[in-house]
Parts: C-alpha cells; sequence; structure tokens
C-alpha cells in the first residue's frame, strides 16, 4: 500500500492498531481514488461511467477476487476479512457520484455528498476500530465537507459547505477511534484556517494524540 503523502492522514494511520492500520489505510486510499475520478473528470458522463465500474468492483469483492489494482487488492485483503462488505464499500461511490450528476450543489446535495462520503468511510472506518459509530459518522460528514469546500469554485457552495462541516465537526472527539479524531480534528484546524505545519496546530494535533481530545 503507498505511503499516504498528506502528513496529517500518515500521522493519523499511527494512531490505529498494529493489526489495523492496514485496513484505514485501505479505505483512506480508496477515498483517494475516488478523488482522483472527480479530480479528472471532464465529461460527467464520462465521469458516471468511471465510478460506476468502481461501484460495480467493490460490489463484486463480496463473491470474486479483486482485479489487479492495488487499491481493491487492499480492500480485499485487509477491509473484507475485519467484516466490512464489499457492497458497504460501494456505497462510498455514491457521495462522489452526486458531484458529478447534479448541476446544483444546494445544501440537501452538499449533505448527501457529507452522509454518502464521508459519513459512510468514517462508519466502516469505526466498525474496524472501534469507538462510538454514531460520532464517528458525524465527523465524517465534517471531514468530508470540509476538504470540499477548499476544492469548488462557487463561493456560496463553500459557504454553505463551512456552515454544515462546522455543525457536524462540533461532534465530540471522546469514545471517537483516535485515527478517526484525528482526521476530524485536521478538518477542524482547516476550518480554523490554523496553518499546516505550523507550531500552533502541530501542538494541537500532538496533545490529541497524547490525551484524545
Amino acid at each position: 500500500m503507498p505511503i499516504d503523502p498528506d502528513p496529517e492522514r500518515s500521522l493519523a494511520l499511527t494512531y490505529a492498531p498494529a493489526d489495523r492500520r492496514a485496513a484505514l489505510s485501505a479505505l483512506l486510499a480508496l477515498d483517494a481514488a475516488l478523488a482522483d475520478v472527480v479530480r479528472t473528470t471532464t465529461q460527467p458522463a464520462i465521469g458516471q461511467i468511471r465510478l460506476a465500474w468502481w461501484r460495480e468492483q467493490l460490489a463484486k469483492l463480496d463473491h470474486a477476487p479483486p482485479p489487479a489494482m492495488p487499491v481493491l487488492i487492499g480492500l480485499a485483503e485487509t477491509v473484507l476479512p475485519r467484516g466490512v462488505t464489499g457492497a458497504a464499500l460501494a456505497k462510498v461511490v455514491e457521495g462522489w457520484e452526486v458531484l458529478i450528476e447534479e448541476e446544483t450543489l444546494d445544501r440537501e446535495t452538499l449533505r448527501r455528498f457529507g452522509a454518502e462520503r464521508g459519513g459512510q468511510l468514517f462508519a466502516l472506518a469505526a466498525a474496524i476500530l472501534g469507538g462510538d459509530v454514531d460520532r464517528a459518522t458525524m465527523l465524517g460528514q465534517g471531514w468530508a465537507l470540509a476538504d470540499l469546500l477548499y476544492h469548488v469554485d462557487d463561493s456560496a457552495t463553500a459557504e454553505t459547505a463551512g456552515v454544515l462541516a462546522r455543525k457536524a465537526l462540533a461532534t465530540p472527539l471522546r469514545r471517537v477511534a483516535r485515527p478517526l479524531g484525528m482526521l476530524a480534528l485536521s478538518a477542524r484546524l482547516d476550518l480554523a484556517r490554523v496553518a499546516p505545519g505550523g507550531p500552533k496546530r502541530a501542538a494541537r494535533l500532538a496533545w490529541f494524540g497524547l490525551a484524545g481530545r
């Protein structure tokens, strides 16, 4: 599994139990692969076809070996043995489809994106890592929306995404698996415009890593 180029995602992975770290890494690699599909899509119809391929391949993991693709192999080897199904993984694709299929990213559409991308991803991770699944699901929604607002050109859409992200990320981090809490905290710091790599941000992340709050 390739190393995550995002240093804070890599940091979050270090807080996962050693025997479950590869599974979390595989889930994050899936999210990154789907993000790449959306980022590199210029024609919605082509994007829909590409995402449909991912959805089909993920669902097939329940009854067939994966094709020779590192992301799918990683999921088959580390995530499915933990009780997560390919059908559940396929639902993560639905969040990304929202960005291609919907012409307008209104409040309800953004809610769907947050729930189906981040909420589903964090819920699956929580099923593997333990902790409060409901809180993890809500934090995952905020994490996805906080990420999105920096990748949209429309200021009104970004503002709405920010409002929804802040509300979801206000969920307490207590009783959430430490790696997921770390990812949610990183999203909070992004929204607060605390500079990446700066001492204030590093100290806050380090404290959470030690104390879990």
